[in-house]
């Protein structure tokens, strides 16, 4: 599968966490202050909630359920209860336009 244009970066609100699903992948798309786009799996590992519900702290984005903090970078989780990472997917940026392949998931 190719990337999927998912949104223009000026659709993103700044700090903000964006839920799109592509090919039937739950995806949470974050801008951070400096204008870095990144995509991880929208679905925190301790407990079946939407990540994009949650809240964008520096390179973070929390669960809102249950606190865990998961690395928007790695998609590692900082915090506890989450134990399990969430995927982290490539982000191309084309012409203003944010685009991702969920077949494709970045080994961290």
């Amino acid at each position: 599968m190719a990337s999927v244009r998912v949104c223009s970066v000026d659709e993103l609100a700044e700090n903000e966490a964006s839920r799109f699903v592509l090919e039937g992948v739950p995806i949470a798309v974050v801008k951070d202050s400096a204008g870095a786009v990144f995509a991880i799996g929208d679905t925190c590992t301790h407990g079946d909630i939407s990540l994009a519900e949650g809240f964008v702290e520096d390179d973070t984005l929390e669960c809102w359920a249950h606190g865990s903090k998961f690395s928007l970078k790695t998609g590692k989780p900082l915090t506890l209860p989450a134990y399990e990472p969430v995927p982290v997917y490539q982000v191309e940026i084309t012409d203003g336009d944010v685009h991702i392949d969920p077949a494709v998931t970045l080994a961290v």
